[in-house]
């Protein structure tokens, strides 16, 4: 069991609350900013852990407030995709260069925002076969070098979509490739005690902080949702570079 509320669980609560912040507003996000101060406070496997169950009970909390936005027949193939393509991930992790893949996805991520900052949008619909492309190349990215959203978001920020169907949307794309994460983890063992209680120790924060997020998305305009997630990417693509 670990020790509660030390110096490094403090500074874990205070990660989690702008996390959680950021999650409830823009639908994601939290992981990217949890991962890298967790794996320093509590390790690789059980930040792993720690970060699926935390984004997998506040995905259920925010579920109710964006069904009716959900655009189903676009999220599950691209959330089964991801799923199947975890494995992959998983394969290119042990066997290739990670940080160099890395940096690949990291400079077309920032590459993608400032085009997309320049107020470009793709005026089409959003073909199967691109949707389980974009899916899988999630899936494989999540599992082989934790940058797994961003191509998501960037293929749905490209279009004409609401605000409110986009974060619907990735909420949505959560619940599902959550769900095959968890089923993988408890499935290797991953899952450990220790990492449940903290879990359970940084979740209220988690929680509370998601809701607030959630109350200022609904105060917000497209142009500042826009203007904002697009930053964050940024963001976590110039980390990605220059980690």
């Amino acid at each position: 069991m670990p020790d509660f509320f030390t110096t490094d669980v403090l500074i874990a609560l205070a990660v989690a609350a702008v996390a959680g912040l950021m999650r409830g507003f823009a639908g994601f996000g939290s992981g990217m900013l949890m991962a890298p101060v967790f794996a320093i406070l509590f390790g690789p496997v059980e930040t792993v852990a720690i970060i699926i169950l935390l984004e997998a009970v506040v995905t259920v909390q925010l579920m109710p407030g964006v069904w009716r936005e959900i655009d189903w027949r676009f999220v599950v193939p691209m959330g089964m995709a991801a799923a199947l393509l975890m494995p992959a991930g998983s394969w290119l992790l042990v066997n290739t260069d990670a940080a160099i893949v890395s940096r690949v996805i990291a400079g077309i991520v920032v590459a993608f925002v400032l085009v997309l900052w320049t107020g470009w949008r793709y005026e089409g619909a959003k073909p199967l076969p691109v949707t389980f492309g974009v899916g899988g190349l999630s899936g494989v990215m999540m599992a082989g070098t934790s940058l797994g959203n961003p191509p998501v978001m960037l293929y749905m920020l490209s279009s004409r979509d609401s605000a409110a169907r986009n974060r619907a949307n990735v909420t949505a794309y959560f619940a599902i490739t959550l769900a095959a994460l968890i089923l993988i983890m408890a499935f290797k063992e991953l899952i450990t005690i220790a990492a449940i209680s903290r879990v359970g120790v940084m979740l209220p924060v988690f929680m509370l902080a998601a809701w607030l997020g959630g109350r200022a998305f609904r105060r917000s305009g497209e142009g500042l949702y826009r203007h904002i997630t697009l930053a964050f990417l940024f963001a976590v693509g110039l980390y990605g570079l220059l980690r």
